[in-house]
Formats: structure tokens, sequence, C-alpha cells
């Protein structure tokens, strides 16, 4: 272990995991010591009006549903339908 709490990952071990430079890892307390593993990362999606508007209406499950979110989707201000979706 390094001075700065480093660690060095033996390269067997580092492409037995799939650990690659640079790749972020999680570190768990165990009973028995550290957890190491590789993190998932997974990309969220910042929605638009439109891709609001896009799962309001391709939602709706009955004709009253359908009404209400093209009313909702209205109040965002966009066009119901100009909106790629499918209706119920």
């Amino acid at each position: 272990m390094g001075k700065r709490g480093a660690i060095i990952v033996p390269v067997r071990l580092r492409k037995r995991y799939g650990i690659e430079e640079g790749a972020l890892v999680t570190a768990e307390a165990r009973e028995e010591g550290i957890l190491i593993r590789p993190a998932v990362v997974v990309p969220v999606e910042r929605y638009t009006p439109e891709r609001k508007a896009e799962f309001l209406l391709s939602m709706a499950t009955t004709d009253a549903d359908y009404r209400k979110a093209r009313r909702e989707v209205k109040k965002l201000g966009i066009d119901p339908d100009a909106i790629p979706h499918r209706r119920p």
C-alpha cells in the first residue's frame, strides 16, 4: 500500500475481473476485510419536456387516460400530435 492509500492489484486479478486503468471500483467493509470490485455505472437520462410528453401519451391505457395525457402535454406547451407515441 502506498503512502496515500493506493493499493496495487496484481495484473492477473485485474484481467480476471475486467478492471482496467481508470476503471471505477467500489470498496466495501466486510467482517473479514475489504471487498473491492468493479463499479457498475448506469447513465442517467435527463428528460426533456418532449420526452416527458412521449411518456405521458404512450403510457395511457384507456381513452380517458389518453385524453388526460393530452391535456397534461398541452400544459407543457407541447402539441400532442407533434410527439411520436402509441395510442391506446
